[in-house]
């Protein structure tokens, strides 16, 4: 499955500027900022005052589109850059049905913002506005078909589409870097694939190149653009991929600074200091995580209980406080959670197990934790659990 494409082809957020009119287009902002501080229910009202200000805004109408796919991933309790950091292939994926009102929600209004924007592009077939906005919206439905319906080769046509229009509008309009966000993610990702289906992508028109990719990526979010904010976001992940973790740990701090209300920042920070050898910082920035968590009263991601505790538990273990990090990993395999998260949980207790020198156990506790990666399509943690079956572990 191409895991990486909800998370980096976050173009179905961005806002485009030329559409709609100044009070439309302000709504529409304050909407995003809301929704990058997870605030969807004021968001939600926020985008819906946009589409009142100008019905033809089909920027406002994918926003409308955005916020119910955002709550079908918080659902699912995939919205971390853990669910991201595996292989990326074609293979399509069964997936559980989402949630039946925000489907419908998701396909109206994808549905109505495609029909604004074709027929924006039929009036000004040559306008780098009008087909960004076309590109963004049929990159919105591609990665909605390929992270929600689990259709990977059912969005490539969308996809190569979107990309397409993005190439065209960089073509025209050099100075508009935030179309690079969609142009350089695919790029990333063919560069990412086996060779052949990467030759394959050729064929049909993809560009390649992870170095070009991350380049374009990096100047939109520097560009202060649209898709700054998105951007920034993506290279999280995509620096996290790379073992740039210096870098995806600044890009966080500006984040944070920028979205203090969106918790999974912090969340996000520990998982990027832990990747990086740096316990103590991740054990920081999750205790002040875990203090916003208690303290905050909205809906939170399905199994976000356990992922704090998996993290925070790692890091005890990995600071040699081992009496503080058993309960709270043992504590994950009594919680709801996706079944990499209670997979990785026993590696966990694998290695205080190995550190306590009772290899029986610890073996246990390893085999338990391949058998649910495995289930969780979580490569990553399989393999990192596998390679301890038969060798202890050590720090």
């Amino acid at each position: 499955m191409m895991r990486i494409l909800c998370a980096a082809i976050i173009v179905a957020l961005v806002p485009a500027a030329a559409a709609g009119n100044e009070h439309s287009a302000q709504l529409r902002a304050r909407a995003y900022q809301l929704a990058y501080n997870l605030d969807y229910d004021e968001a939600t009202r926020e985008m819906e005052a946009a589409v009142r200000a100008d019905p033809a805004d089909s920027a406002a109408e994918r926003g409308l589109a955005v916020i119910p796919w955002l709550l079908i991933s918080f659902a699912r309790g995939a919205a971390t850059v853990d669910d991201y950091l595996g292989s990326i292939s074609r293979q399509n994926v069964a997936m559980k049905q989402p949630p039946a009102d925000l489907a419908a929600r998701f396909n109206r209004h994808a549905t109505r913002a495609l029909e604004l924007a074709e027929a924006d592009v039929m009036r000004r077939p040559r306008d780098p506005d009008a087909l960004y906005e076309l590109g963004a919206t049929v990159g919105l439905q591609a990665s909605y078909v390929a992270t929600v319906e689990g259709k990977v080769l059912g969005a490539f046509r969308s996809a190569r589409r979107a990309y397409d229009l993005h190439e065209q509008v960089l073509a025209l309009r050099p100075a508009r870097t935030d179309a690079g966000l969609v142009v350089g993610t695919y790029r990333y990702i063919v560069s990412a694939m086996s060779l052949p289906i990467r030759m394959m992508a050729y064929v049909a028109g993809f560009g390649g190149g992870k170095e070009r990719g991350l380049q374009l990526i990096e100047e939109a979010a520097a560009g202060g653009g649209d898709a700054s904010a998105d951007a920034r976001f993506a290279l999280v992940l995509l620096y996290n991929r790379e073992g740039r973790y210096a870098d995806a740990t600044r890009v966080l701090s500006e984040l944070q600074r920028a979205y203090p209300r969106n918790r999974v920042l912090w969340l996000e920070a520990g998982a990027t200091a832990l990747r990086a050898g740096r316990p103590a910082d991740a054990e920081q920035q999750l205790t002040t995580g875990r203090r916003m968590l208690a303290a905050d009263k909205r809906p939170r991601m399905f199994g976000e209980e356990a992922l704090w505790l998996l993290k925070h538990g790692a890091a005890l273990l990995a600071l040699d406080r081992l009496p503080e990090a058993e309960p709270e990993l043992r504590r994950i395999l009594t919680l709801e959670s996706r079944k990499w998260v209670a997979g990785r949980a026993h590696a966990e207790l694998g290695k205080l197990a190995d550190l306590r020198n009772d290899r029986a156990t610890a073996r246990s506790h390893f085999q338990q934790a391949v058998a649910l990666a495995d289930q969780d399509n979580d490569s990553v943690g399989a393999a990192a659990a596998r390679r301890w079956i038969g060798n202890a572990y050590r720090r």
